[in-house]
């Protein structure tokens, strides 16, 4: 079923998502976006789809941080290719 497919998706991306915000070597600033980020993906006021596009625009900006470490922005964008 594709709806339990994508909220499995889901589930994995504000995993991983939640381990980066968690990590002391993320910054801040990163912390505080993936934060506000991860609580606008556990919200269901919007289609799954809607609060995935938005994720998607917003791991897009972060990841244009020049503070972020190389690795965080693989493992963001890991997040948002699964």
């Amino acid at each position: 079923d594709k709806s339990a497919q994508n909220q499995k998706s889901l589930e994995n991306a504000i995993q991983t998502l939640t381990q980066v915000a968690a990590s002391p070597t993320t910054p801040k600033n990163i912390k505080k976006s993936l934060t506000d980020l991860i609580s606008s993906l556990k919200s269901g006021q919007d289609p799954i789809t809607i609060r995935a596009a938005n994720a998607i625009s917003q791991i897009d900006d972060v990841t244009q941080d020049p503070n972020l470490p190389s690795y965080v922005r693989v493992t963001l964008w890991q997040a948002v290719s699964t």
